[in-house]
């Protein structure tokens, strides 16, 4: 679980979920003998009222037989972070700190090895991420052999999502007359990460 203090907890989720597609390369967790964990690019769905996880890893990464076993799996979606200074602050003293948003889903994992599955879960997330490509690479441009033998080396798995919780800490404890001070110091910066963190203040000022 994550410490979720009610003023950070964010609870919607239509914001949740922007979150995860917006920041889709999650952190997967999971504790067989030991805890483990490996970054994967993941796709989010709903189907018949659930929400599933759907992503793939190397035969080799020892976390799939953590995902064969089943049990509970976490992925940590970590969005925008940054430093906040207190000399920002309107009134001392005062003391540093870090505001940041992130979104932790958890849910019973499967393994799957079905070959129709993970070629259409590869072809989905190779659509998604080369959208952005002047000339998009296209999985059904590939050899058929070739294909065939890089799903031999890889293992889908489906986390089917029990619960998500949120937790955006975006100055909500501090007087209002602070938090212009702090978007603008953050968008005074010259990171993106900085800059995310503005950008998810200034929609909670706004509301």
């Amino acid at each position: 679980m994550v410490y979720l203090p009610p003023h950070f907890t964010e609870s919607d989720e239509k914001v949740l979920l922007a979150h995860v597609e917006r920041h889709d390369f999650g952190l997967l967790v999971t504790k067989g003998g030991e805890l483990i964990a490996s970054q994967v690019p993941l796709l989010v769905e709903r189907r018949d009222g659930q929400l599933f996880l759907m992503g793939h890893l190397a035969l080799p990464n020892p976390q799939c037989a953590d995902l064969m076993a089943g049990g509970e799996a976490l992925v940590i979606f970590t969005g925008p972070h940054a430093y906040i200074s207190p000399s920002w602050y309107g009134a001392q003293p005062a003391v540093p700190t870090w505001n940041y948003a992130s979104v932790h889903a958890y849910g019973a994992a499967r393994a799957i090895r079905d070959k129709d599955w993970l070629n259409d879960l590869l072809r989905r997330l190779s659509e998604r991420h080369e959208a952005r490509e002047a000339n998009p690479w296209r999985m059904q441009d590939q050899p058929a052999a070739f294909l065939d033998g890089m799903m031999n080396g890889i293992m889908g798995f489906e986390i089917a999502i029990a619960r998500l919780e949120g937790k955006f800490k975006l100055s909500q404890n501090r007087p209002a007359s602070d938090r212009p001070r702090i978007i603008a110091a953050l968008e005074a910066r010259d990171d993106a990460d900085s800059h995310g963190v503005a950008r998810l203040m200034r929609e909670r000022e706004a509301k």
